[in-house]
């Protein structure tokens, strides 16, 4: 079966489980947005072309079927949630000044990057507003608490910008605030929600975390060795902003004194041949295999937080996004 045909089926068995509480989440998404002003509900519509897989809906979902059932509550926070993960979205793109996002133009490039930025700001100020319908102030406590760790997250990926010292275990902190956060919290929210006991309520942040820290990885090597036909979003935005990632911190490790040297100085002045003038090295190399293998270590250790659940297909599932999560395009 190929990686492609795998993807397909595992998103056909999404669908067929939890497709009608995932529309009912897109429905309140929408109501809470829902605009008459032409300008805002054209870049609504926009943005909607290129929102992606829903991980962070699914999993809260996915979550409350393996403890027992769907709740309205988790409908709602699935929606808060994905509004917070599309504004970090948008407000990235500014960062990157990236182009496209799945086969779509971002929002800077469609329009300028005083609209991304703005409207990065009404999906944050919605997603409060709709948490905050809620009877209970636990939700909006907890996504509040988690979105300040995303942009720490994403303020210390800046700081770090141009570090070619950078370590293994800095890299590894950012991306926990920046990528796993919201993961771990729609989780968490999932098991809270569906009345779990705290342990199961901590296995589930746990799994939700590690599979974060998997994603962002294997992101981060596509980062360096996609093609954007393939991923639809621009690619190399690492380089260019200098942003060092794991196959970087790997292969600096790797490399000789002089070597090491040749790459930090390619580093330190990207153009549009950074990634051509790296392969020679990645070649020589074992970066993007260790790389790999060390999302795949956060995938089981994902996979290991779920042992405590009941069998069903909700675990099954949960089980197989972190599979999928670390076989991307590779």
């Amino acid at each position: 079966m190929s990686k492609q045909v795998a993807r397909h089926d595992l998103l056909e068995r999404v669908t067929e489980y939890i497709g009608d509480d995932l529309l009912k989440v897109e429905q309140i998404f929408s109501d809470e947005l829902a605009t008459d002003h032409e300008f805002v509900a054209d870049i609504q519509y926009h943005v909607s072309r290129f929102r992606g897989k829903r991980l962070r809906p699914i999993l809260m979902l996915l979550t409350a079927k393996a403890l027992g059932e769907v709740k309205h509550d988790h409908m709602v926070l699935a929606a808060v949630v994905e509004m917070i993960h599309t504004a970090t979205l948008v407000h990235d793109d500014v960062l990157d000044d990236a182009a496209t996002r799945r086969h779509v133009a971002t929002v800077n490039s469609r329009w300028n990057n005083e609209t991304s930025v703005l409207y990065g700001d009404y999906l944050f100020t919605h997603a409060f507003h709709l948490a905050s319908s809620l009877d209970s102030t636990l939700g909006c406590r907890l996504i509040g608490q988690a979105t300040n760790v995303v942009c720490v997250g994403e303020l210390s990926q800046i700081n770090e910008r141009g570090n070619s010292e950078l370590s293994e275990e800095h890299y590894l902190r950012i991306i926990d605030q920046k990528t796993a956060e919201l993961c771990a919290l729609s989780c968490r929210l999932g098991a809270l929600f569906g009345d779990a006991d705290e342990d199961i309520v901590n296995s589930m942040d746990c799994y939700g975390r590690s599979l974060g820290i998997a994603f962002q990885i294997a992101d981060d090597i596509l980062d360096v060795i996609g093609e954007e036909e393939d991923m639809g979003k621009t690619l190399g935005s690492d380089l260019q902003k200098q942003k060092l990632t794991l196959p970087l911190i790997r292969l600096l490790e790797q490399l000789g004194e002089a070597e090491a040297a040749q790459v930090r100085e390619i580093l330190a002045q990207p153009n549009e041949e950074t990634g051509a003038a790296l392969k020679p090295y990645f070649a020589r190399c074992e970066a993007i295999e260790y790389a790999h293998h060390r999302a795949i270590e956060f995938a089981q250790e994902a996979r290991q937080q779920i042992e405590k659940l009941p069998d069903s297909e909700a675990t099954q599932i949960l089980a197989d996004v972190a599979e999928f999560a670390v076989n991307r395009n590779f």
